[in-house]
Parts: structure tokens; C-alpha cells; sequence
């Protein structure tokens, strides 16, 4: 069974910069999109940023500039370059791959925190 495996949560100080990967541990075929989801204490999941097959990228409002989403297609790896990160960042953020022969697969999640 295939798993995504996220990396590069942390705590950072406000300014601050992360990068997080997804890498899933084995092929998935018919990937539409890949993303990221942010869950916050207290609030429903939202997507952050998400990434079509076709390169096409999509950002929350809150993150436009700041946030840059990238893939490596051959490696099924998906990147959140994370910059000028605020408080209001934090959260769990989980990976989500979108198969259309399978379905969703998710990661676990890998906490950020931005401390003030």
C-alpha cells in the first residue's frame, strides 16, 4: 500500500522560512493533483495550495506570495516552500494526492508552528 511521507515541519520564528516535502513510497498512477492541507486548532481542514498535472498551481488567499508549491512528477514528490511565515500559519499541514484510478491518498501530517 502506497504512503506519503511529509518532511520539514518545524517551529519557526515569525519571518521565518520552511520547506516541506510529501514523497510517496511507492508509484501512483493517474495523478491529477497534488496539495497541501492545513489543519489548525479549532478550525476544518482548508487547502493551502494545490498543483494540477499540468503544472497549473492554486493558492489560499491568505498565502499568495508568500507560499510556492512545486512537484517532481518522476519522483511523486510535492514541495511547499514556505516564506515570510506568520503565527496564523500554524497548524498540521498534510499532503493530499489525487489518483484517478484509486482515488485521494493522504499523508499524516507534519506540524508547523510560527511562533510570534
Amino acid at each position: 500500500q502506497v504512503q506519503l511521507v511529509e518532511s520539514g515541519g518545524g517551529l519557526v520564528q515569525a519571518g521565518g522560512s520552511l520547506r516541506l516535502s510529501c514523497a510517496a513510497s511507492g508509484a501512483i498512477f493517474g495523478i491529477n493533483a497534488m496539495g497541501w492541507y492545513r489543519q489548525a486548532p479549532g478550525k476544518q481542514r482548508e487547502l493551502v495550495a494545490s498543483i494540477t498535472s499540468g503544472g497549473s498551481t492554486n493558492y489560499k488567499d491568505s498565502v499568495k506570495g508568500r507560499f510556492t508549491i512545486s512537484r517532481d512528477n518522476a519522483k511523486n514528490t510535492v514541495y511547499l516552500q514556505m516564506n515570510s511565515l506568520k503565527p496564523e500559519d500554524t497548524g498540521v499541514y498534510v499532503c493530499n494526492i489525487q489518483s484517478s484510478v484509486r482515488g485521494n491518498y493522504w499523508g499524516q501530517g507534519t506540524q508547523v508552528t510560527v511562533s510570534s
